[in-house]
């Protein structure tokens, strides 16, 4: 049986200038959770060693497997110390390719797994490969999902798989602005603004679950890090461009997932 809350961080951190700083960044921000009492924190897409493509003015360094697979350990090593689980989106290297994931480590350390991007935006692809993984994960007894970034945005059914499979809360790491042409909405949710928060209401709404979405904290940032109810409200988010960890809690119970287990795709045949 699901606990009645959980309380999850989200965490908005400016882009590290390399892994080492990136590492300092996630300890900072899981001894912050554990104080708050957060059982789990969600870092932006990419954190490690950053995201590739036209987005950040200064490029990550080149890809280095041995140096993220460190860094990964490290990671299990700052959760292990603080007793918080952590979802940590980094590249990785495969036969196919540089993967775009998000590994779940647990509050005791260990990695529970990784999710994979599997619809890459067009733009990434000199960059990145697709994955062809989707799951769910659990920590304390809550499944919850992961939609990286572009899945979220434009593809609707990656967060429904999630949520008829019985997750209340579906994460989403992403990166919007940082290449100095972003859209600054005057307020969340704003209408003249790029579409992306009301993508946030819509996959929580359409399927009655929370959708709690991660970017970093950008001077153009075209979305704030969000935590968005099973009825479309916007809980909690961050102030635009500055670093910030949001803690909220979760009422699972909000959470039935009625949109998502009503869609009969049986319907929809030729």
């Amino acid at each position: 049986m699901l606990p009645e809350t959980w309380r999850i961080g989200l965490a908005s951190p400016r882009p590290a200038a390399t892994r080492e700083d990136g590492l300092a960044t996630v300890g900072r921000f899981l001894a912050e959770a554990a104080a708050r009492g957060a059982a789990i924190v969600c870092f932006p897409e990419t954190f490690l060693p950053g995201y590739r493509g036209p987005v950040f003015p200064a490029p990550p360094p080149p890809p280095d497997q041995a140096a993220q697979e460190r860094a990964l350990r490290e990671v299990c090593a700052l959760a292990r110390e603080h007793r918080v689980a952590a979802i940590v989106p980094m590249e990785w290297a495969s036969p196919a390719g540089l993967l775009n994931l998000a590994f779940v480590v647990d509050a005791d350390g260990a990695v529970q797994g990784c999710q994979t991007k599997n619809q890459i935006a067009p733009e990434e692809e000199p960059h990145y490969v697709p994955g062809d993984t989707r799951r769910l994960f659990a920590v304390g007894g809550v499944p919850f999902g992961i939609a990286i970034c572009h899945e979220g945005w434009r593809y609707p059914e990656t967060v429904r798989w999630e949520a008829r499979r019985g997750a209340p809360v579906v994460f989403h790491p992403h990166v919007t602005g940082g290449d100095g042409r972003g859209v600054v909405p005057r307020f969340w949710g704003d209408p003249d603004a790029p579409y992306y928060e009301k993508a946030m209401i819509a996959r929580a709404a359409e399927n009655v679950i929370y959708f709690a979405s991660a970017n970093y904290a950008l001077p153009d940032q075209e979305t704030a890090t969000s935590l968005i109810a099973p009825d479309g409200r916007c809980v909690a988010h961050t102030p635009y461009g500055e670093e910030a960890l949001l803690v909220a809690d979760l009422d699972l119970g909000a959470a039935t997932g009625w949109g998502a287990r009503r869609y009969a795709p049986e319907r929809y045949g030729e």
